[in-house]
């Protein structure tokens, strides 16, 4: 492409003012042929490694979750050297942990013809065909093993009578595909993957680095090789050397400062890969979930998920009358409830995917027909006004139908939990729910061997792009982190791993080595300098307002600029007036927040501007300039039918948007509809 045509093609894209053309982007690991064989062709296609070399090369992997952990103990059963970093106190601590309602996979033991094909196509239609048609087919395929190798490990799924795994159906779909362990089905994996890495730790091939945190990736001669980590109690930072790095730290939700995510998760890994080089694609691709806890006050720093499994047995309503939503549910009489998503999509009703749930709850709210208190919003002018952010789950229909005891079989820690959050028994009154920020689909930008454009860096789970397009279906989270972990990248690293002996020894000497350190030592050093008058929290919540405000549920092009100015403005105030208490060499839980505060700043730039430039709505990304005349969202594949990798050019920079078409060769594109 010439630099006259990259040009003229910029500038045909919605806020071309904000970055720069560069050159297409591509998968070139994915093998040819019928989509079927694709897996089983790599695998025999990539190189192997001897075992007796396999003790001789050490492979660094950050994130001890579902991806990482799981990772971890096979390569550490492989028989490679492993670094296993996470900044939790124990792995177990992994924000996998706090998932929910259950795990996919094509296993078909309800009979109800589910298959490999239907979950792969269940998940790009989803994804609202933004993901790479030959990843997600592989995910669907290994999908099976998953199950096999957590039940090997013990993990206790829920059985029928009969002593058959159980199943349930989540958002998206119209068969049972979802094994689930009560409400604890990631805590349970977790669990499964944790002694798994254990194994290992004790028997000596994984080397387990806690209460480390990466701040920064080294490239040295081209190629990933050691990370630089700030030890979280004492605060010395050391740099580790490797073959290989591999990426798994989860998403960067908390960008929106009011998340489910657990409040250490950060983009920091990614970020200072993307600094290095690694292009970050579709970061704007947030995950709304609809059945949250609603917001209650201004002072509140998290929000808390109810399993979409819920929505299984519970109905979701509003009053039809405004003037009833101050009312105790009970007391509104059923002709005067709009069950509004069995009303508009009948075919799924309660079960249509998260973003349209999502978008219809605030459409209902908007329109004056919430629930629960009003809670403190800002227009368009900077004007006050009070709304409520909320909508009924009910279940008075299924414990009629399944008795107190049937309903509490299935979900009843997720029960006890709502009630010691809110005061309120789920079993008497309807739940309030309201769409949260849940799940961050955007990453670091992969091939088919989930690999960076940086050789020798890898990126599994959350924290890369491939497998789910604008939108990700409920529990298909832990089945992308566990095939990653356990079966994709065992498989395809060897590939590059097959050369690593012929790489040259790179130490601490290695002016990469240095370069990373003295960065790492320098950004600290100007955080604690500032010591201004404005704590972090007061600047991530100030952006957090932003983001959600403008980059959240709903954008437009006028608030998507609008954001980005505010955003270099509150960045700017940040350098020089943020406070941050305390000194290196010692547990500083205000530095640590500083460093990732820092990170989100640029990270909540570039979301907009990736924002801006797609003028499509798509999954959860809706842009209010692209609907249909009744308010579904409009897609365009004419225009913007491929991923945007972007790439880092410098501090105050425009970035580069590297376009990879996505090419659907198995599936037919069709504009979505669950009606």
């Amino acid at each position: 492409m010439t630099t006259t045509t990259k040009a003229a093609d910029a500038k045909k894209l919605p806020g071309a003012d904000y970055f720069t053309l560069g050159e297409p982007v591509a998968d070139t690991k994915a093998p040819g042929g019928p989509i079927e064989q694709k897996w089983a062709k790599r695998k025999f296609e990539a190189k192997l490694v001897n075992p007796a070399n396999r003790r001789k090369l050490t492979v660094i992997i950050v994130g001890t979750g579902l991806a990482g952990g799981a990772a971890a103990a096979s390569l550490g059963e492989a028989g490679y050297n492993v670094l296993n970093f996470c900044y939790q106190d124990s792995p177990r601590r992994a924000h996998s942990i706090a998932a929910q309602g259950g795990i996919n996979a094509a296993k078909n033991y309800r009979n109800d013809n589910d298959s490999t094909f239907r979950l792969f196509y269940d998940t790009v239609k989803g994804g609202d065909y933004r993901a790479r048609e030959t990843n997600v087919y592989r995910l669907a395929e290994v999908s099976a093993n998953i199950i096999d190798q957590c039940v090997a490990q013990g993990v206790p799924f829920a059985r029928e009578y009969g002593g058959l795994l159980d199943n349930r159906s989540f958002g998206g779909v119209q068969v049972q595909r979802t094994f689930y362990a009560r409400g604890q089905t990631g805590q349970q994996l977790l669990i499964g993957a944790y002694q798994a890495l254990e194994r290992q730790v004790a028997a000596g091939t994984v080397k387990m680095y806690a209460r480390h945190e990466m701040l920064e990736l080294i490239v040295a001669d081209g190629k990933a090789r050691g990370i630089v980590t700030r030890d979280m109690v004492t605060g010395e930072i050391e740099t580790y050397f490797a073959d290989a790095v591999v990426l798994a730290t989860g998403g960067y939700g908390n960008v929106f400062f009011l998340s489910t995510n657990a409040m250490g998760c950060n983009v920091t890994a990614n970020w200072r890969a993307h600094r290095k080089g690694a292009y970050f694609a579709n970061p704007c691709y947030t995950q709304i979930h609809p059945t949250c806890i609603p917001v209650h006050g201004e002072t509140q720093s998290k929000l808390t998920l109810m399993s979409e499994s819920l929505r299984n047995d519970g109905r979701i309503w509003v009053p039809k009358k405004a003037e009833d939503c101050g009312k105790d549910p009970r007391e509104i009489a059923e002709e005067d409830r709009d069950y509004y998503l069995e009303r508009i999509y009948p075919s799924f009703g309660n079960l249509v995917p998260r973003d349209i749930a999502s978008r219809q709850a605030k459409n209902r709210c908007d329109e004056g027909r919430g629930v629960g208190p009003a809670v403190k919003e800002y227009d368009d002018n900077g004007n006050e006004k009070m709304v409520r952010r909320g909508v009924y789950l009910d279940f008075s229909d299924a414990i009629s139908r399944l008795g107190k005891d049937g309903v509490a079989a299935r979900y009843g820690n997720l029960f006890d939990m709502y009630a010691q959050i809110t005061g309120e028994n789920p079993y008497e009154t309807p739940m309030r729910i309201y769409p949260a920020v849940h799940y961050t689909m955007g990453g670091l930008w992969v091939d088919y061997d989930l690999s960076s454009n940086i050789p020798g860096l890898y990126v599994t789970g959350e924290a890369n792009f491939s497998d789910h397009g604008a939108n990700r279906l409920g529990a298909s989270a832990l089945m992308q982190g566990l095939a990653d972990g356990y079966f994709v990248l065992p498989n395809t690293i060897n590939d590059y791993l097959a050369d690593a002996l012929k790489f040259p020894a790179v130490d601490a000497s290695h002016p990469a080595a240095v370069e990373a350190l003295e960065s790492v030592k320098g950004r600290i050093d100007k955080l604690l300098s500032i010591n201004g008058s404005r704590t972090v929290d007061s600047f991530h919540k100030e952006l957090g307002h932003i983001m959600w405000e403008y980059c959240g549920m709903e954008r437009t092009e006028e608030g998507l600029k609008l954001a980005i100015a505010k955003i270099d403005e509150l960045q700017a105030e940040f350098w020089k007036d943020v406070k941050v208490t305390g000194v290196n060499e010692d547990f500083n839980q205000t530095l640590e927040r500083a460093g990732r505060v820092a990170d989100f700043f640029e990270l909540g730039r570039l979301m907009c501007v990736d924002a801006l430039h797609r003028r499509e709505s798509c999954g959860g990304h809706f842009r209010a300039e692209s609907q249909t005349e009744d308010g579904e969202a409009l897609r365009h594949d004419d225009e913007f039918l491929y991923a945007a990798a972007w790439e880092f050019t410098g501090t105050g920079e425009k970035p580069v948007l590297h376009k990879e078409d996505l090419v659907y060769e198995a599936i037919e594109l069709k504009q979505r509809s669950y009606k």
